[in-house]
């Protein structure tokens, strides 16, 4: 402001004459400093303020700053009647300084009046200008922190996901191996009638369901790692051709198993891995529950018309005081793989059978 106010205070002064000089600096310089103070109230009454300043402007070059700045901020506004009257006011107050200095002509003053409509033109151009840039900037702002946000909120919502696929996945892999475990110790506690080998070998069946159990908590956990390609732990997950190995290793436990397979063409990776996974925690919930009963395994299923599964066994007359103590999340565990491969899925009694089935289409 003292930039622009003290050239044109100097210049305009020079041209006053020797015995009106005092008055007028006195007056110039009163009006100017009242402008200077009036400035710092434009963002609360900027129109006013602006007018007002334009006003000192018709008798003070001094106030010349002080206007410039009231009139560049108006026009940040953008609201076009603000913005003509403060140019109106500018105009003005150019003009009738022309006639209020000693000297003046016609010539001068319509030279003025197209001066005064330029520069007010480009003040308050420039100040619409800075007013919509701060507009882009405040967008711009808002919808990165929005974006921020968003962001935030999906990091978080996928870390809720992935924590609760490694909570079903540890689950759905201990359960069946600690129950295995559970069924072959209760039958070695009850069976009086075994000799050291059988004896030795049902130890050695429980210590290598423990290691099964360690090894597949080892390829659960490994998700929680940055493994590289081809790293001991990187494993694959299991397939519906390890179906077939998992009712056998049932078998060998001790479980009786009738398993019926009736599926034509190649099981896509995702679905054999849920029609597993649903399968091992049904044997599970089978062996804890009904320890020693006829469990039945049926999986039909093709490209065309999805893929159906049933795993059945009788209900307990009572229930083993050796009964592995479970979650409860079990059966809710499969009716979420369920839905989230896109199928349906129920368990419950029917009659004195309990009755595992749903089905799952055939996408990969």
């Amino acid at each position: 402001m003292l930039l622009i106010s003290l050239p044109v205070t100097l210049v305009s002064l020079a041209e006053i004459s020797s015995e009106h000089q005092g008055l007028w600096i006195a007056a110039d310089l009163v009006l100017g400093a009242l402008a200077l103070a009036l400035v710092h109230l434009r963002r609360r009454w900027p129109v006013a303020v602006a007018l007002t300043i334009s006003a000192f402007s018709m008798v003070s070059a001094s106030a010349a700053g002080p206007g410039i700045l009231a009139a560049v901020s108006v026009a940040t506004r953008r609201r076009w009647t603000e913005v003509v009257a403060v140019g109106a006011g500018l105009i003005a107050s150019s003009l009738v300084y022309s006639v209020v200095v000693p000297g003046g002509s016609r010539t001068e003053l319509v030279f003025e009046l197209f001066a005064s409509m330029a520069l007010s033109a480009a003040l308050l151009g420039w100040g619409m200008y800075l007013g919509s840039r701060r507009e882009l900037v405040w967008a711009l702002r808002q919808r990165a922190e929005r974006a921020e946000g968003e962001q935030a909120l999906r990091a978080a919502q996928a870390k809720i996901n992935e924590r609760t696929r490694i909570a079903r996945e540890m689950h759905d892999v201990l359960a069946h191996r600690i129950s295995q475990i559970a069924m072959q110790s209760g039958a070695l506690a009850y069976r009086v009638d075994l000799g050291q080998d059988e004896l030795r070998q049902g130890v050695r069946d429980i210590q290598d369901q423990a290691h099964r159990a360690l090894t597949d908590l080892r390829g659960v956990l490994g998700v929680l790692r940055n493994l590289e390609p081809g790293d001991p732990e990187d494993r694959p997950q299991p397939t519906f051709a390890d179906v077939a190995a998992l009712i056998e290793g049932c078998r060998v436990a001790g479980a009786k198993i009738e398993y019926a397979e009736a599926v034509s063409g190649p099981v896509p990776e995702t679905l054999g891995r849920t029609v597993y996974r649903i399968i091992q925690e049904s044997l599970t919930n089978a062996a804890k529950h009904a320890p020693g009963a006829n469990v039945s395994v049926t999986v039909t299923g093709d490209p065309s018309s999805g893929m159906a599964f049933s795993v059945t066994n009788p209900l307990p007359v009572r229930l083993a005081s050796t009964a592995t103590p479970g979650a409860g999340l079990g059966l809710v565990g499969l009716a979420e793989r369920a839905d989230l491969a896109g199928g349906t899925f129920a368990a419950g009694r029917s009659g004195d059978i309990f009755d595992v089935r749903g089905w799952l289409p055939w996408v990969e």
